[in-house]
């Protein structure tokens, strides 16, 4: 059985996506598409951006999305998933793959989901940080002993946690995920506190957005972040892409799961290699590669 994953924020490189540009009259259609979607020439940022032009979360989050929903297109009839999922981001990529969402409703929650974090994360100082080396349950109590806001915010796997927060409360569990045995304990450069409560106001404004767009039947099942679980119903995927701003990402879970359902090969579809390394942790065994139309 076949599970397809697409990865989130942080997977972008300069040059993304030009090779799907320059290979496919689809793949310029798209592009072409998403430029007038988003009211600027992202290809030419993609294709010849800085890294510094790249990390903007206007731009990395459609980014991504483009370069993980042109290539599972252009995959074609090769691409045959038994299920698929995303981390994070990610899920709005699986979700345009397995036709729920069209690529431009994709396109346009996506950057609304952008600007509403970012101005989520201009409201107080926030961050997140990298969790080494620690059982999950350490890492969550020490986070519900913290005076202020700090929740585990990604299982990224086994003994590899990501927490977000407020920023001194953040820095303050830092110190006392260090002092219990952590491996390490590394403040993150991103723009705010993604996946925690203080993602609320983006909630209730993608909210509206989300209720407007057209969700269809999925052609397999998705496995969502918030419970791990195989979701196939319009409703109930769009009420958890609404909680997914607040609650973590059960990727470790979702991993999980999907080995124990019988999984035998696991394709990357987007930028990077992060998610098939992921998955080695929780089996060996499994046949892991990355997409490519060539």
């Amino acid at each position: 059985m076949k599970a397809y994953v697409f990865p989130g924020q942080g997977a972008q490189f300069s040059g993304m996506g030009k090779e799907l540009f320059d290979a496919s009259d689809d793949a310029k259609r798209l592009f072409n598409q998403a430029n007038e979607v988003l009211g600027f020439d992202i290809a030419s940022v993609m294709f010849e951006g800085t890294d510094e032009a790249l990390k903007q979360t206007n731009v990395t989050q459609p980014a991504i999305f483009i370069h993980s929903t042109i290539l599972a297109a252009c995959l074609g009839d090769a691409f045959k998933p038994d299920m698929v999922a995303g981390h994070s981001l990610g899920e709005f990529s699986a979700l345009v793959a397995n036709k729920t969402l069209s690529f431009e409703d994709g396109l346009r929650l996506v950057s609304a989901r952008a600007t509403a974090m970012q101005k989520a994360c201009e409201l107080i100082p926030s961050t997140m940080a990298a969790i080494l080396g620690l059982e999950d349950h350490v890492v969550e109590d020490i986070c519900s002993s913290i005076h202020g806001v700090v929740v585990p915010a990604n299982y990224n796997c086994p003994g590899q946690l990501v927490i977000s927060g407020e920023l001194k409360a953040v820095e303050e569990a830092c110190l006392k995920l260090n002092e219990a045995g952590a491996k390490r304990a590394l403040i993150l450069q991103v723009g705010g506190a993604f996946h925690s409560p203080l993602m609320e106001p983006a909630r209730t404004e993608l909210a509206s957005a989300i209720e407007a767009t057209q969700f269809n039947n999925p052609i397999c099942p998705i496995y969502q972040n918030v419970n791990a679980l195989p979701v196939t119903n319009p409703s109930e995927i769009k009420e958890n892409l609404l909680t997914q701003l607040t609650a973590p990402v059960k990727w470790t879970q979702i991993m999980i799961a999907m080995n124990d359902y019988g999984i035998s090969e696991v394709i990357e579809v987007g930028p990077g290699k992060v998610l098939q390394g992921l998955f080695k942790k929780i089996n060996r065994e499994l046949q892991v590669s990355s997409a490519s139309i060539s």
